[in-house]
């Protein structure tokens, strides 16, 4: 079943040697989220069958790839990310054949296939870690996770004083066969997430056969979830610590889970299979580090093609810290020749439209609405400014409709695990996993025949992708003229740099090669000299005479 679209031109990136100039320099890259895209079967779950029958309106917003969160056999305990199968689709989103079906659709419709990876930690259910329990201790299947005896007098206490990210110990105590308290083994998520050992050959080996296996599916690429886990420190220290649930630790207090510099050996090997194959496969990490100079290092020449720009995600809406987090990144990734990445929403984080409406200062899960009017303004502006960049662009479902987070979920419904825990993440993310709506009326708004498994407000039709499309000035409208725009001006996607004009205070102005982007930040209008032909614009603007009064919270386009 190997296939792939042809290769694009290629040739060397801005002084990188080793650095093909590739499809993924410039590329907007969708996510889908399975379970909330489009349900094929009217089962209330969105499934492969649903993406595949929706990929010609990615193909129409304009998109270069579209990423798909987990869709493997797993018992669902983490939405997925407990994988008890890596070479099987889990039932509820269809079969492999359904897979297939899905990549050379999207092929024929010129759409490249990104899937997950979980390396950190399987399911509870996985063979191998079954099989471990049930051979009890001394079984050579443990040593491929993370077993330890506990301390006390009776191996009572966790090995050590890792916290889960889940919250409470990243520990939990075994039952042996014989009925008696076992070993301990390790879990940076959930107890039914259980860590791999990245020691031992036989995960190393196990995962180049999954990379291969997918490849010849024909895959393009990998994101590869919790890239900076896989890891720990030798000998597992302590902490001595009380504050670690988080996925970002500081600059000087590295975790010893996290980032550790061992990664990169297995993230090399990984890239000698992806230039094994034609059409010019990738890898994408989802690398929390303390620094975008620690990011950089996972898209080294030799290891992966993309990392997540996370300090971009979480930057507050105000021009200084844009400025400042863009020549960040930009400088972080151009001595190792990698394309900067740009995101605002994804699976894991309250959407943009939310958290601009919101206050800064509140993290990336928010459960207030905050100011909806304003939160959509200052999205359709971050969006534009974020498309304007070097680099590339990566769009979350839903975001091109102005989808907000639903914040008002009642408790029965969440399904986030880390909401029923104590203690750990905030477990809010089901606010921004509600399906997407496609039609003004019906059945969960044209998801599928059956509702939705998460429930939909009541104006989500108004947002839905019959409403807004072919309406002037809707944010789907947009999306599609920004990402046309984008693809069609020779300034605009690859490249490294970018120039900064004189602005006013709280304005942004950047130029690229026969273009120029103004960003006003600010609550007020403020008037600017006209610095080119009007191309897009996030809100209506007028332009009189040489000069322009730029609305409050609005990018504009220009061509020079």
């Amino acid at each position: 079943m190997t296939q792939h679209l042809a290769a694009p031109s290629t040739g060397t990136s801005d002084g990188a040697p080793g650095h093909r100039t590739g499809w993924w320099q410039d590329a907007v890259i969708y996510q889908v989220y399975p379970r909330s895209f489009a349900d094929g079967n009217g089962d209330g779950m969105g499934d492969l069958a649903g993406v595949t029958a929706r990929l010609p309106y990615l193909r129409d917003l304009g998109v270069d790839a579209v990423w798909l969160s987990p869709f493997y056999a797993s018992p669902q305990a983490d939405a997925g990310y407990d994988v008890a199968d890596y070479r099987a689709i889990d039932p509820m989103f269809g079969t492999l054949l359904d897979a297939d079906a899905l990549i050379r659709e999207a092929h024929g419709l010129g759409l490249r296939i990104i899937v997950d990876l979980v390396p950190n930690h399987s399911s509870d259910q996985h063979e191998w870690f079954k099989r471990a329990l049930a051979e009890g201790p001394g079984s050579a299947l443990r040593e491929r996770y993370h077993f330890r005896p506990g301390k006390g007098a009776d191996g009572e206490l966790p090995p050590n004083d890792w916290e889960s990210i889940f919250g409470g110990p990243a520990w939990t105590r075994t039952t042996d066969p014989d009925g008696t308290p076992g070993e301990w083994y390790l879990h940076l998520f959930a107890p039914e997430q259980p860590d791999f050992n990245w020691e031992h050959p036989a995960v190393a080996d196990e995962f180049r056969s999954i990379l291969r296996f997918w490849l010849d599916m024909g895959v393009d690429g990998f994101r590869v979830d919790v890239a900076h886990g896989l890891v720990k420190a030798e000998g597992l220290p302590d902490l001595g610590s009380h504050d670690q649930l988080k996925l970002l630790g500081s600059a000087d207090d590295g975790l010893p889970f996290f980032d550790q510099d061992g990664v990169h050996a297995i993230y090399r090997s990984w890239r000698t299979i992806l230039d094994e194959y034609p059409g010019e496969r990738i890898a994408v990490a989802e690398a929390w580090t303390p620094t975008v100079e620690r990011t950089a290092n996972y898209v080294r020449p030799d290891e992966m093609h993309q990392a997540f720009n996370f300090q971009y995600l979480s930057t507050a809406w105000d021009a200084t810290e844009l400025r400042a987090v863009i020549d960040s990144s930009l400088d972080a990734m151009r001595p190792v020749g990698a394309p900067t990445t740009w995101v605002l929403s994804n699976h894991d984080v309250t959407r943009h439209t939310t958290r601009f409406a919101n206050p800064p200062g509140l993290g990336t899960q928010i459960r207030t609405p905050g100011d909806r009017e304003l939160g959509l303004r200052r999205a359709r502006a971050a969006t534009l400014l974020m498309l304007a960049l070097p680099g590339s662009a990566y769009v979350y479902q839903g975001e091109e409709l102005g989808l907000p987070d639903v914040t008002d979920l009642p408790d029965e419904v969440r399904q986030d695990p880390s909401f029923f825990r104590a203690e750990g993440q905030d477990g809010f993310r089901d606010g921004c996993r509600v399906p997407i709506p496609w039609t003004r009326e019906g059945s969960s708004y044209g998801f599928g025949t059956g509702g939705s498994w998460l429930p939909q407000p009541d104006s989500w039709g108004a947002l839905s992708v019959e409403a807004q499309t072919g309406a002037e000035g809707s944010t789907l409208e947009l999306y599609r003229a920004a990402i046309a725009a984008r693809r069609e001006h020779p300034g605009l996607g690859a490249g490294t740099d970018v120039e900064w004009l004189d602005a006013p205070e709280g304005v942004l102005a950047l130029g690229r090669p026969g273009f120029v982007c103004t960003v006003n930040t600010t609550g007020a209008p403020v008037r600017v000299t006209v610095p080119g032909t009007l191309l897009l614009a996030s809100a209506p603007v007028t332009v009189e005479g040489d000069t322009v009064e730029l609305p409050a919270d609005t990018t504009v386009w220009w061509t020079v």
